[in-house]
């Protein structure tokens, strides 16, 4: 689909909603996302293909074999596209449903017509071609949630869209640039530094911190935030040596769903950049597999050969704490980016995640108290 054409008006909208009517920073990787899943949704008319399916069955009635060749290549192509990964869940959804309704036509047009020539053959026919679209339109249905995706766009699409946006219309003031690394420590005064903080929130990537900062997060939740890889280099270690002065500090651990991401919470503990020996409390906010198999809600599940051979050489500390089936979701390959969500649902469940953690005794809480090694950590049960 590289030959994708926008207009103005809907790229100007996909810039709006995003940032929440330009009230939220966003990343590039966010707006190829976003711009993929509203093509998807915009290139999809959910019955445009009942009156095809009528007119053809109508029109090859008068050969015996006709309409069971048209009830068959419909079924095959609502089968292979509830499947595709080129379509989102919502549009893979429908071809199911629309699997669902070809039976139901069958069966009922076909049931009539057995009766009225009195004919056990045909009744039976029907019935068998009737309930297959039925079945597979069903068990699609339930697996839909777990297929992977692949991207419509390419993110030089995206960029050279953006390019040409802006050549026009001028800069988009809340799409953020690559996080720069400054290595140069940034001087701080001596009275700030005297404080600590009673929240972290550690990100798994740069991107991601950059978002929340910019968005000021910081500011409107009292918290620090940092990546693992140590984003912002400039007030790293002072911010640290902030955070350590404070023996009730509760850690915050938002990352992708990915051998990498998985493994954050596990690199808090063990890492002595970070809270080797230390009996803080960790909040794993997620991505985690248990969040997207309970979930009923779409994700843009992705995979890769290179994801399922680093999930199956995760340590055993990490493999302890998750469950058979989400080791088995890891080792398929698959994987879930936090940039696949809009910055307003990342800030939030990071939010409700916080909220939560303030009353852990609450049996309305939506956090899961995991292992029993003596060091609390909890996992939000929900991504939103």
């Amino acid at each position: 689909m590289s030959n994708i054409k926008i207009t103005d008006p809907f790229f100007a909208k996909a810039i709006a909603d995003i940032s929440a009517n330009n009230t939220l920073f966003f990343t590039p990787k966010q707006l190829l996302y976003f711009l993929d899943s509203r093509l998807r949704s915009k290139s999809f008319s959910r019955f445009s293909w009942l009156f095809l399916f009528v007119f053809f069955n109508i029109f090859t009635f008068a050969f015996i074999i006709g309409p069971l060749i048209v009830n068959f290549v419909f079924i095959l192509i609502f089968f292979n596209r509830s499947r595709s990964s080129k379509f989102n869940n919502t549009i893979r959804k429908a071809n199911a449903k629309n699997l669902q309704i070809i039976g139901l036509i069958i069966l009922v047009t076909g049931i009539l017509l057995s009766l009225a020539s009195k004919s056990l053959s045909l009744f039976v026919i029907v019935v068998i071609i009737g309930m297959l679209p039925i079945y597979l339109g069903t068990r699609q249905l339930s697996r839909i949630r777990f297929l992977t995706q692949e991207f419509l766009l390419s993110q030089s699409q995206v960029k050279d869209w953006l390019d040409r946006w802006q050549q026009i219309n001028g800069s988009i003031v809340k799409i953020l640039p690559s996080p720069k690394q400054e290595n140069t420590p940034a001087t701080v005064n001596p009275d700030v530094t005297a404080y600590s903080f009673d929240r972290l929130v550690v990100c798994d990537s740069a991107s991601i911190t950059q978002l929340l900062i910019a968005n000021n997060f910081h500011f409107e939740n009292n918290c620090a935030i940092l990546s693992i890889t140590g984003y912002p280099q400039s007030i790293f270690d002072t911010t640290m040596q902030m955070l350590r002065r404070n023996p009730d500090l509760k850690v915050y651990a938002i990352h992708d769903c990915n051998p990498q991401g998985i493994g954050l919470v596990h690199n808090l503990r063990t890492n002595a950049t970070w809270f080797l020996n230390s009996e803080i409390m960790i909040i794993d906010i997620g991505l985690t597999p248990r969040q997207i198999i309970a979930t009923k809600r779409g994700m843009f599940i992705q995979s890769s050969p290179e994801s399922a051979q680093a999930a199956k050489q995760l340590p055993e500390e990490i493999r302890q704490s998750l469950s058979a089936e989400e080791l088995t979701w890891l080792e398929s390959g698959k994987f879930v980016e936090l940039e696949s969500f809009t910055p307003q649902r990342i800030i939030k469940v990071l939010q409700k995640g916080i909220a939560s953690s303030q009353n852990l005794e609450s049996d309305d809480s939506s956090l899961l108290l995991v292992g029993d090694t003596g060091n609390d950590m909890y996992v939000v049960q929900s991504f939103g």
